[in-house]
């Protein structure tokens, strides 16, 4: 099988446990393949942590789960040195903390202090971790996957903007249409029923091998990349900061523009998810695609904007709208 059959095959994989979120699935993916942290915000009971628990079981991988809380300290998700009295001395060792695995879920991570919500900084963006002075890399394969509730905000620590702009995409899940949700008992339901029959035993999974995930970002990294395209990607992220050249409304809503990260984030995603769609070229679609999961969380909305009800995937929309295409 070649590195995309791989890919495919996972993504299949992932949809036989996750009922009618084919878009998320697909940014998971994309996530995964244009080496980016993800932030998933949607109401508890959405399948938020079952679909990043599907991706690790489905790839070789080492999955780890930092349920976030406000008594929860740097060093419990970082690791610490830990002291150790032997035939020779005392010594300090490193205990790596849960953080270094390839796949991390940072459940709910706007329920810890900002102290906490920072450790995860210089791993999401340099892949690597700093205690008492020394750095220690982390895997290859790492991925940072934190979900967090958008209703619930009494306990909560909402994220600074520096945070928000490590992660590569913010990926929104809703309610399942009736026929899904009817999909999902019938699911869970054959599931228990699997379980029991084997008496706690499942079948062993599709797993896909690292390998095929590094070949892909090979293939992806190798796609051609107009210079329209590129001006494109640009030209959207400039109007986030200077949107009274396209439209009054966007200057009323728009307060805080995007960072050159987003550009990177259009570039690599966009790229992904042309490689997903079989093309060996970016396509203005492919970035309007993922240009929502891309933007929505670095964009900051006047009070005017809010006080109209308005979201930032409305604004988006706007800017996709008025932005000339290649």
């Amino acid at each position: 099988m070649s590195c995309r059959d791989e890919i495919e095959a996972l993504e299949a994989a992932i949809g036989t446990s996750i009922i009618g979120q084919k878009p998320v699935i697909r940014r998971l993916v994309i996530g995964l393949l244009a080496n980016g942290n993800l932030l998933i915000e949607g109401l508890p009971g959405l399948a938020k942590t079952r679909a990043i628990k599907a991706m690790s079981r489905h790839l070789e991988a080492d999955f780890s789960r930092i349920q976030f809380t406000p008594d929860l300290l740097p060093s419990d998700v970082t690791g610490s040195d830990v002291y150790h009295q032997g035939e020779e001395g005392a010594v300090f060792t490193f205990s790596p903390g849960p953080l270094f695995a390839n796949l991390v879920l940072a459940d709910e991570i706007n329920r810890a202090p900002a102290k906490v919500q920072s450790a995860l900084l210089e791993a999401m963006e340099e892949r690597q971790v700093t205690v008492s002075g020394k750095t220690h890399p982390l895997p290859s394969l790492f991925m940072v996957l934190a979900t967090q509730n958008p209703i619930e905000q009494e306990g909560t620590y909402p994220l600074p903007e520096a945070q928000l702009d490590r992660f590569m995409m913010k990926v929104l899940i809703d309610y399942p249409a009736v026929e899904e949700e009817v999909e999902v008992i019938r699911l869970v339901r054959d599931e228990e029923r699997e379980t029991l029959r084997k008496e706690g035993s499942p079948s062993a999974p599709v797993v896909i091998a690292q390998e095929s995930v590094f070949e892909a970002r090979r293939e992806i990294a190798a796609l051609h990349v107009a210079e329209p395209i590129e001006r494109y990607m640009a030209d959207l992220v400039e109007a986030t900061r200077h949107p009274a050249a396209l439209s009054e409304d966007l200057e009323r809503w728009i307060e805080l523009g995007a960072s050159p990260r987003a550009s990177l984030a259009l570039d690599r995603c966009g790229r992904a998810h042309a490689w997903l769609n079989g093309r060996d070229y970016l396509d203005p679609q492919d970035v309007q695609a993922v240009a929502p999961d891309v933007l929505r969380h670095r964009l900051g909305l006047s009070f005017e904007a809010q006080g109209e009800g308005l979201t930032t995937d409305t604004v988006i929309n706007q800017l996709l709208a008025l932005v000339a295409l290649p």
